[in-house]
Parts: C-alpha cells; structure tokens; sequence
C-alpha cells in the first residue's frame, strides 16, 4: 500500500485519537451521607464536573450506594468521596470497594469523607483519619510540608485561609503529609503542632489523597484550593 500525504494524515489523526482514547479516565463522584450534609455539595460537585471537562477526564455524581459493585466500579479509575457521611456502604459493596482499590484504582477524600464508615477500619485506613470533632468557621495558617509535590506546588510556605478545621482521631501513621494546621493561628485545634489537614499514601495497591478542607461553598471558588483538589484528582488517575 502506497503511504500517501492524505493517508499518513488519516493514520497519524487515528493514532492520535486512540492514544487520547487511552488517557481519558473516569472518575466518580459519591455525595450519599447518612449524618450531617453539607450545603457545599452541590458546589462541589459542579465544580468537578467542570475540572472534567477542562482536564479531560469524565465525571459521574451518584448517590446510589449499589454502584459500589465489582462491574460498575471497574468503570472507572478513581472514586471521590465528596463530604460523605456516616455509614454508606453495605459489606458487600464496601469488599467490592476494596477490590477496586487492590486493582489499582484511586480515591479522594473530600472534607467530610472522614466522618464516614466509623466502623469499617479499613476505610480508616484509606482515608488516613478519622473526624474527632471542630470548633467554628475561621482563618487558619497552614503549612505546607511538601512543597514541590503537584498539590502545593503552587502555595508558598504557608496557606492562609478560612474554612471549617477538623481536628482528627487514628491517624493513619503510613499517610505522607502536604499540609499541617498551624493550630496558634485559629482556636480549637487539639491535635497539637502535628495536626496533618491533607496528605497522600499509596494503599491497597492503589492510590489515596485526602484534603480536611471544602465545608464552605467558597472553597470551590477559590483558585488556589481548586487547584489543590484538581492536582489530588490527578494524582490518584494518572500513574
């Protein structure tokens, strides 16, 4: 077959299309909660949806809890849980999680993905932390630890900004940590100069990121932190 000028552009045009094909990675987001919601949620959600579209990666919302099985979850390549809740997973959709995770997958913990599955401690062990309790809305200085990691890359030294600061019980002592909370610059804090606020792991054969911030609908507005969640996304899709 004589390789002509049109035809080596159909063949480079496919080859293009087939490695995009490749790379486009699907994500899904879980809002169910059984405890406290969150008005943010909405916000948040969006907000994904349009990273999505913006990052090329596909975003489904659920709050349906029988997703969590081996066939629907093999669709996609990383699970968010944005500001779940107490406890939202049957046994066997929580062994079908965890399956997914040993094949490799990703998950982002968002805010309130803390204050869910108390009693399941390998999901303990995933999200890095379980919620304790957290005093009122305020300003907070935060640290970053890991300046050159995609998550913070883009924040200097410190990070001030407002939100509702989680103070954490069992934590995870495998979790490497991005940002801790400077708890002399707010009220409320009790887990001392060691107070981790977002961290990462790898777990299970896959990939964990968890950031403490994203109670208020601000947050989803405010660049530096979508860029803090964006890159978490990307680092538990892309290897």
């Amino acid at each position: 077959m004589k390789l002509t000028p049109t035809l080596l552009v159909v063949l480079l045009t496919a080859m293009s299309f087939g490695l995009y094909a490749q790379k486009q990675q699907s994500v899904l987001v879980f809002t169910k909660t059984e405890g406290f919601r969150h008005k943010s949620i909405e916000t948040g959600v969006t907000l994904i949806e349009k990273l999505g579209q913006e990052n090329h990666f596909d975003v489904v919302h659920s709050e349906d809890s029988t997703l969590f099985n081996k066939d629907t979850l093999s669709r996609y390549n990383a699970v968010i849980f944005l500001n779940t809740t107490g406890d939202i997973l049957n046994e066997e959709q929580q062994r079908a999680f965890e399956l997914f995770m040993e094949k490799g997958g990703g998950f982002v913990g968002v805010h309130a993905a803390t204050d869910t599955e108390f009693d399941w401690p390998w999901y303990g062990m995933l999200v890095g932390a379980y919620f304790e309790d957290h005093p009122k809305v305020q300003e907070a200085v935060v640290q970053v630890k890991m300046p050159t990691h995609s998550t913070c890359s883009h924040l200097g030294e410190t990070w001030t900004r407002t939100d509702e600061w989680y103070n954490f019980k069992n934590i995870n002592p495998n979790i490497k940590v991005l940002l801790n909370l400077d708890e002399s610059s707010y009220e409320g804090g009790t887990n001392g100069k060691s107070h981790p606020v977002a961290w990462y792991q790898e777990f299970a054969g896959g990939r964990s990121f968890y950031t403490a911030g994203g109670h208020t609908e601000e947050s989803y507005s405010e660049d530096a932190f979508v860029k803090h969640l964006l890159e978490g996304i990307k680092y538990c899709l892309y290897r």
